[in-house]
């Protein structure tokens, strides 16, 4: 059952509810008929879901009801009185039996995560499954499952395995190294401590990108470098319709170590970007892609008279159909594993097969020292049905033992044991040490009154990512490319006393334009000095680049242009929150911004999809985060038990 709603649906699929009333028509989508989620409105005046636009604008380029051409960039939220009418709907619990309670939509997951005794009594019936308390006793197999006559030997030891084509390799991250905390020690119901040793699984992948157009974009943007500390190079952010978006094999949080056999894993963000923009028809690029966590516990060491075999058969509709599953190998174990089921996917649907299963064979052929790239080749070869034979073990799950942060890339520090730290405030340290700094300056000229000002702009406040205004472009005409103190890249603060930095993208437009028909135009702006060394490749050779400042530029600007958003995030007790951090204070360093470095699939973190890598802690719980430590910082979050509110600040990656 879906812990939101309470209900069983597809993963892919909306939420669920049993509304009190009859809900009137103007709030019902017309695509799932059901009263409205996440509300989205079209510029031809119509409102879905988002979930079922996103879906019907991957297959389709028109509004569903008057079928006016039509792209999910050009639709927008709702209005917040829509949002907040359809929040309010009553609807009934889930639990009838045990549970006669009516409440507000929006209040029905805090009602079945803390006060439903109905749903309390699913999860604890749903912790006895998967941990059966007897010992030596299989639990029967499912039905229409048979097991086999005799288990398969499972290699001991745990000897590491590397991958055996060059094109991938599987690599296990200790929890010594940086970027990871210690061990979990998380408690189960019955209030036994079980260790949980957990290692990150990674895979680095070789991937060539083709292009028709050798200067044509790639379509994702980037965050990181070694002038930061994030250290790599991340994928924050892949745009819709783009070559990678069409090749589908990198996604937001991947790290990008190579580029034409050019090692990018220890330049800085610009030297990244410049490689990254070079034209070409051809782009080979290796990538690591954290895949989660592998956790070896005293259960997995259980002799194999405690796994169950299990054959599941997946039919295809056609040869070139996906099952939707993601197989990795372990470092601490031979064969191969699934890693994850994706939402929506055949194998999902179906829903027999579990996260952790080995697989023993697939259509016949011993895969129990094979590798994923095998496993693969028979999936895209079977016409039809796909024939798994998988070995399951009762109770444990990949990434159960997610932490909740990361230690520095630069440094090593415990977040296990002993009692919280408290930070402490150091004085004399507003903001954080920045890697690039800025100037004011006032540009004050006389014009004619129908001389244009020659600019245009970006940013807005009303902008996805709350940017404060910034010149794009200085057109060859108009008085500020004749003066020539204004250039491309500056943050506009006013024109003739007036403030533009609280104001959307139409709103500075209009105030730009009015003033402009003045004799005089006083403006004001900051101008961003990069510390690092000048990159003149990126602003001479664009290649058909729609112009917008570096991700690293945002990082330079005072703290009183930053626009903070708070993200609440929900967790179950056994959840982690499924985010890695780095940064903080460091003695030889200084003050540095956390940023988010992982988002592990599956996690609080990753379904609540407002989190991005590159996103920067200003406060937890309303504390502060400046002056604080890795160290301190990670018991802050680890103490926070299901509900955790991040202050934070997110720029947009560099466009490349």
């Amino acid at each position: 059952l879906c812990c939101e709603c309470g209900q069983a649906h597809p993963l892919l699929d909306n939420h669920l509810y049993n509304f009190q009333d009859e809900v009137d028509d103007e709030l019902i989508c017309h695509i799932c008929l059901q009263p409205l989620l996440q509300p989205m409105d079209t510029p031809c005046g119509h409102t879905y879901c988002f979930k079922c636009l996103e879906n019907f604008m991957q297959e389709y380029n028109f509004c569903p009801m008057d079928r006016k051409k039509l792209s999910f960039q050009q639709c927008h939220k709702s209005s917040l009185l829509v949002r907040n009418l359809l929040d309010k709907l009553i609807v009934l619990c889930p639990f009838k039996a045990e549970c006669q309670q009516t409440m507000q939509r929006c209040e029905l997951e805090a009602h079945l995560q803390n006060r439903c005794p109905g749903f309390k009594k699913y999860k604890s019936e749903l912790q006895r499954k998967k941990n059966p308390i007897s010992k030596g006793k299989e639990d029967p197999p499912a039905r229409g499952e048979t097991n086999m006559p005799k288990d398969p030997e499972v290699p001991s030891g745990g000897s590491s395995l590397v991958a055996e084509s060059s094109g991938a390799a599987v690599v296990s991250l200790g929890t010594a190294e940086p970027g990871l905390v210690n061990p979990a020690f998380e408690e189960t119901e019955e209030g036994e401590s079980l260790v949980q040793k957990t290692s990150l699984v990674a895979e680095t992948t070789t991937i060539e990108i083709h292009r028709e157009d050798p200067e044509e974009e790639l379509g994702m943007r980037i965050v990181g470098g070694k002038d930061t500390p994030l250290g790599n190079i991340v994928v924050q952010e892949v745009l819709r319709d783009s070559v990678i978006a069409a090749d589908g094999r990198i996604a937001p949080g991947d790290h990008i170590l190579e580029v034409n056999g050019v090692n990018i894993s220890s330049v800085t963000h610009c030297q990244a970007v410049s490689f990254l923009r070079h034209p070409g028809p051809v782009l080979h690029l290796m990538v690591l892609q954290e895949k989660g966590f592998s956790n070896k516990t005293a259960q997995q060491d259980s002799p194999s008279t405690n796994r169950e075999v299990i054959h599941v058969t997946l039919v295809k509709r056609d040869r070139s159909e996906p099952l939707g599953i993601k197989l990795i190998r372990k470092t601490d174990e031979a064969g191969i594993f699934i890693l994850d089921l994706l939402e929506g996917g055949l194998a999902a649907k179906n829903g027999k097969l579990s996260r952790n299963d080995r697989v023993l064979s697939i259509n016949g052929q011993d895969l129990r020292q094979g590798t994923p790239e095998a496993a693969a080749q028979i999936i895209q070869t079977t016409e039809s049905r796909v024939n798994f034979v998988i070995l399951r073990q009762p109770g444990v799950q990949l990434g159960e033992a997610l932490e909740d942060g990361s230690t520095s890339n630069r440094s090593s520090s415990s977040s296990s044991g002993g009692s919280p730290v408290h930070h402490r405030r150091r004085p004399d340290q507003n903001h954080y040490r920045r890697k690039s700094n800025y100037q004011k300056k006032t540009v004050a000229i006389k014009k004619e009154p129908k001389e244009s000002l020659g600019i245009t702009i970006g940013g807005g406040r009303d902008n996805k990512n709350k940017l404060p205004i910034y010149v794009t472009s200085v057109q060859p005409i108009g008085c500020l490319f004749r003066d020539g103190r204004i250039k491309r890249g500056d943050v506009l603060l006013s024109i003739n006393g007036i403030d533009l930095t609280h104001l959307n993208y139409y709103e500075a437009v209009s105030a730009l334009k009015s003033n402009a028909a003045s004799h005089s135009v006083t403006l004001k702006a900051l101008e961003i000095l990069s510390l690092n060394s000048p990159e003149p490749s990126l602003d001479i050779r664009e290649h058909g680049f729609s112009w917008s400042p570096l991700w690293i530029t945002w990082l330079g600007l005072p703290s009183y242009l930053h626009f903070c958003q708070d993200i609440v995030l929900s967790k179950g007790n056994l959840e982690s929150w499924g985010f890695s951090i780095v940064g903080g204070f460091e003695e030889s360093k200084g003050n540095q911004p956390f940023f988010i470095k992982t988002i592990v699939p599956g996690t609080p973190a990753f379904r609540d999809r407002k989190l991005k890598c590159g996103d920067e802690i200003v406060a937890v719980n309303g504390v502060p985060a400046i002056g604080m430590s890795n160290s301190e910082l990670i018991p802050m979050l680890k103490e926070q038990r299901n509900k955790v509110t991040l202050t934070v600040v997110s720029w947009p990656g560099s466009l490349v």
